[in-house]
């Protein structure tokens, strides 16, 4: 019994650390044949991308991050901060949210420093403007080919700084001029606004849309990540959380194809019109302050 406990130890450990991280892990092959059900597929475990992403809240890496969700437009506003400087970012706060949002800010205890929008969204209206008359402090950002004023102009290679950590700024227009893509530093984490979602990216269509700037934006930007970064978009209106760099090269159904066979698609997608449009870029324009 001891000789066959004694066996199981190193087995018993792989095991653990495969479950309980979202990391890719290489099991020797030993390992493998020991216990039957740890993995029975022949496909090598390199390229099986686990998301576990919901555990990256507490990594103890000193980031927390909060994914947090509007229903009427299904955006996806994200909050992260460092724990021991308790800075935070805000990405994509809409204005129905705000008072949310500001609770949470206020009961984890954070000073947040700077809302950033991915874009100049055309189906709601941002809650910077808004957030920056209830939180003293607070700058808003957005990319300078946006077209709309804020605090900070955004472009390619900068950095917004909460504490010790930062998210880099990766310029990826094609759904609008103005669409940046924020990578955290260790390439972990990548927020697509809309240039990029969970199978499927950003119409063009309207507000400079361009599809082959697009694709372009999409391989060149954010494909070229680490395969195991995960993928928070703006939006999503089927219940999906997050995705995979991995994923998406895979099992995206507009961009695993050729860039000729992409603009066919968006050209031919007849999508209705943003329900807000008309109400929401000149609002967004100027911080979403119009009427606040």
């Amino acid at each position: 019994m001891c000789s066959v406990v004694n066996r199981l130890k190193p087995v018993m450990a792989y095991k653990l650390c495969y479950q309980s991280t979202g990391y890719l892990r290489k099991l020797p092959v030993h390992i493998k044949h020991i216990v039957p059900g740890l993995c029975t597929r022949k496909q090598p475990l390199e390229s099986v991308i686990i998301r576990s992403y919901c555990s990256r809240m507490n990594l103890g890496k000193g980031i927390v991050f909060r994914q947090l969700f509007e229903s009427v437009s299904s955006t996806y506003t994200y909050l992260l901060a460092d724990k021991a400087s308790r800075e935070a970012v805000l990405i994509d706060p809409v204005l129905e949210t705000v008072d949310r949002d500001v609770k949470l800010i206020e009961e984890l205890g954070f000073n947040l420093k700077v809302a950033v929008n991915t874009h100049c969204h055309a189906d709601h209206i941002t809650g910077t403007g808004l957030l920056k008359t209830r939180l003293v402090g607070l700058k808003s950002a957005i990319s300078k080919h946006s077209g709309a004023n804020a605090d900070i102009l955004l472009s390619e290679g900068d950095k917004i700084r909460f504490g010790k950590y930062h998210l880099l700024v990766r310029e990826t227009p094609g759904h609008t001029d103005g669409c940046v893509t924020l990578v955290t530093g260790d390439h972990s984490m990548a927020f697509t606004g809309d240039a990029l979602l969970i199978r499927g990216c950003g119409r063009t269509d309207f507000q400079q849309g361009c599809s082959r700037r697009l694709y372009e934006s999409v391989h060149q930007k954010i494909f070229t990540l680490p395969p195991e970064c995960l993928i928070f978009p703006a939006h999503d209106y089927k219940g999906q959380t997050a995705s995979t760099v991995a994923e998406e090269k895979r099992f995206n159904p507009r961009l695993t194809k050729s860039v000729e066979e992409f603009v066919e698609i968006m050209a031919n997608l007849n999508l209705p019109k943003p329900a807000q449009i008309d109400i929401a870029v000149p609002a967004n324009l100027v911080c979403g302050v119009h009427e606040v």
